[in-house]
């Protein structure tokens, strides 16, 4: 996969974290909450790692 495709699919996955941000936002989630919110949190570091990875792209 050259790192053209790497961003492309990077931007869409970032995307999605605002859909897991209103889902958080749900008041009727119950148990699905916790999953919701390690979604998100393990988006995040996704992230976070690959902008240390690749400091020079930027993403949503």
């Amino acid at each position: 996969m050259d790192k053209a495709a790497l961003q492309e699919k990077v931007d869409r996955v970032a995307k999605k974290r605002e859909f897991l941000v209103q889902l958080l936002e749900k008041p009727n989630l119950g148990t699905l909450r916790l999953d919701v919110s390690q979604a998100l949190e393990e988006l995040d570091e996704l992230l976070e790692e690959y902008k240390a990875t690749f400091p020079q792209d930027t993403t949503n």
